[in-house]
This record gives structure tokens, C-alpha cells and sequence, in this order.
């Protein structure tokens, strides 16, 4: 059996509100997915996972049904998220052979995951077809993706916007010293957008094209040239289509306010933080991951308001998978940053 757990397919699971991406030992990042899933009512099957159910969204008849089985990074449809995690799981699995051992699972969880949550992740993924289960911090996967020192004694500040939540943790010695966890993430943009589009144009505008919009037009930036675009959506007097031109100033009244609670949130965390890494921090800066890091002008904004060098990660969606990929590649020597077992 020493043998053939070298030889599995050991995996690294980053499960997001938003995308799920999947690390194999010996591969990479091999999946990198929305975390959605299409599901056929009448027969309780799978219709389709990531990218094919995200392009069926607000297009599906009534027994299809698009199901978001994360919230705020945690599972909120067990069952769903079981089937999801399958999925990927069997994608990565089909070519082995039926005699190897199940894999071994490394997966990224939200600070403030409760008993309860932590139980519902490890047991989904364990009827998936997982042989062993094993939780780290996301912040702390963070840091450990873009190669910061975790396990020395200085302060090291992450600030992961995701899409469901955003994660701010100070660590030192391997473990998180102080943190805050915020429910405003990609996601709070999207709806921020949503509300300012109907409350402004009288329009209906659907998730999708409010994530669009959010990609092409949104920033926070002071010096920003002015953008705009097409928006199409269902007039809510008429109840017909009607396109209107909104601009990237328009999109920065619609979610600025949001960004500044994220900033507040960062001067708090550094409030409660010990005086000794405090110091090191204003010095060292701090690491802005997740998608959210992408916004126009956050960098900057973040620098401005809290006076600290901000650092922006290398490919900001993919730093927990690497750092999951590195706890997966030398669990033995790193299984002490887990949770469980």
C-alpha cells in the first residue's frame, strides 16, 4: 500500500463561491471550473458542472435547476456539493486504474468555518471517493502560494477578496495571529451593480451581465480614463428590452462603498494586531489575492488610505491552489499547518 499511495492521484481541492480549481500531485493545476451545477429535478441527475452549467444561467427551463452549492465559501447544499466534488474528483480519477487507493484530499477552508461546516466538507468529500481528508486556512495557503516565510516569526498580512467572502489574516509561526472575515467579495460587486442598474435605468439586469460589467468597467482608481458600454437588459415599466450606455464612472458610485468597508476592515485587523508585527507589516506590506484583487485601482486605493506598501500576487485566482499543491506535495512535512485528519 506504500507503493501505491505514491502512485494514486493525490489531490488539492481550492473549493470557491465562485471557482473551483483542482491541483493533481506530480501535474499541476489541472481544473479550473465555476463552481455551479446544472441538476435535472425530475431524474436528480447531473446535467452539467462548471463552465457548460454557468453558460445555462437564467436560460433553463423550470426542471433545471443552476445550483450554487457554496456560500461564502462554505457548503451550503451538502448534497450538490457532494455530487460536484465527485465530478471533479472522477475527471481527475478516470484514466487510473481500479486497484489504486483512493486519494488523499488537501483542501482550502474559510477562516470562520464552523465544527459543523468543517465536518459537512471533510464527509462530502470523503462519499466523493476520497481516502483521506486534510483542511488548511485559506489565508494561510495564500501566503504559502506566493512563497511568504509563514513558518518564521514575523508578520506576514493577507487580504484574499474572493467571490463570496473576503479573508484579512495576519500570520506568524505558521498560524494566524489576528484576522477578519468580511461577507462582501466579487459576488457584493455583482449586486451592487445589479441594484444601481435598476435603481438608475429602471432595468433588469441578470447575473451574468452583471459579472460582465463588472470585468470590462469596474474600478475604484482616482486617475482612471472613463469607459462604457452597452448594457441590455428588461425594462421594468415595459417589461421589453432596452439597451442603455453606462459608463465606468457609474460602476465606481455603484460599488465604492463596499471597498472602503473591505479597507475599514483591513485598518481594524491591524489594529488588534501585536504592536511587534504591526511594525514589520507597515514595512514588509501587505499581499492582495483572490479575483477580487484583478478590480482597477484597488491596489492603489488600498495603499493610499492605510499607507502601506500593497503587493499584488502573481495570478491572484490561482495562489490557494498553489499553496494547496505545496502542502499536497510535502504533507509529511507540513501536515502540522492542517486541521484535521
Amino acid at each position: 500500500m506504500g507503493i501505491l499511495s505514491k502512485i494514486s492521484k493525490n489531490i488539492a481541492l481550492d473549493l470557491g463561491t465562485s471557482n473551483t480549481l483542482v491541483y493533481v500531485a506530480g501535474k499541476g493545476i489541472v481544473i479550473q471550473q465555476p463552481s455551479i451545477v446544472a441538476i435535472n429535478n425530475r431524474t436528480e441527475h447531473i446535467v452539467a458542472v462548471g463552465d457548460e452549467a454557468k453558460k445555462m444561467l437564467g436560460k433553463t427551463p423550470p426542471h433545471i435547476v443552476i445550483n450554487n452549492p457554496l456560500t461564502e465559501g462554505v457548503i451550503a447544499d451538502f448534497e450538490v456539493a457532494e455530487k460536484m466534488i465527485k465530478y471533479f474528483i472522477d475527471q481527475v480519477q478516470h484514466e487510473s486504474f481500479s486497484w489504486l487507493p483512493r486519494p488523499i484530499v488537501v483542501i482550502g477552508i474559510p477562516l470562520d468555518v464552523t465544527e459543523v461546516e468543517r465536518k459537512a466538507v471533510i464527509d462530502a468529500t470523503k462519499s466523493a471517493g476520497a481516502r483521506e481528508v486534510y483542511l488548511v486556512y485559506q489565508p494561510l495557503l495564500t501566503a504559502i502560494g506566493v512563497q511568504l516565510p509563514v513558518t518564521e516569526a514575523s508578520g506576514n498580512l493577507i487580504v484574499e477578496m474572493g467571490g463570496g467572502v473576503t479573508e484579512i489574516a495576519v500570520i506568524s509561526l505558521g498560524g494566524i495571529v489576528t484576522s477578519t472575515t468580511l461577507p462582501i467579495a466579487g459576488r457584493t460587486l455583482d449586486e451592487q451593480i445589479i441594484n444601481y442598474v435598476r435603481e438608475n435605468f429602471n432595468l433588469l439586469l441578470g447575473e451574468a451581465s452583471a459579472e460582465e460589467i463588472k470585468i470590462k468597467l469596474a474600478t475604484v482608481g482616482d486617475q482612471a480614463l472613463s469607459k462604457e458600454m452597452n448594457l441590455r437588459g428588461r425594462d421594468m415599466l415595459t417589461g421589453l428590452p432596452r439597451e442603455v450606455i453606462i459608463t465606468s464612472f457609474q460602476i465606481k458610485e455603484a460599488i465604492i462603498k463596499p471597498i472602503k468597508r473591505i479597507i475599514e476592515a483591513i485598518r481594524d485587523t491591524l489594529a488588534q494586531t501585536p504592536p511587534e508585527l504591526v511594525a514589520e507589516i507597515y514595512q514588509r506590506g501587505l499581499v492582495l489575492s483572490g479575483g477580487g484583487a484583478y478590480l482597477d485601482g484597488l491596489a492603489a486605493l488600498i495603499q493610499k488610505e492605510l499607507k502601506i506598501p500593497v503587493h499584488l500576487a502573481d495570478d491572484p485566482l490561482t495562489t490557494v491552489i498553489r499553496g494547496l499543491g505545496i502542502v499536497l506535495e510535502d504533507l509529511a512535512n507540513l501536515k502540522d499547518l492542517t486541521l484535521t485528519s
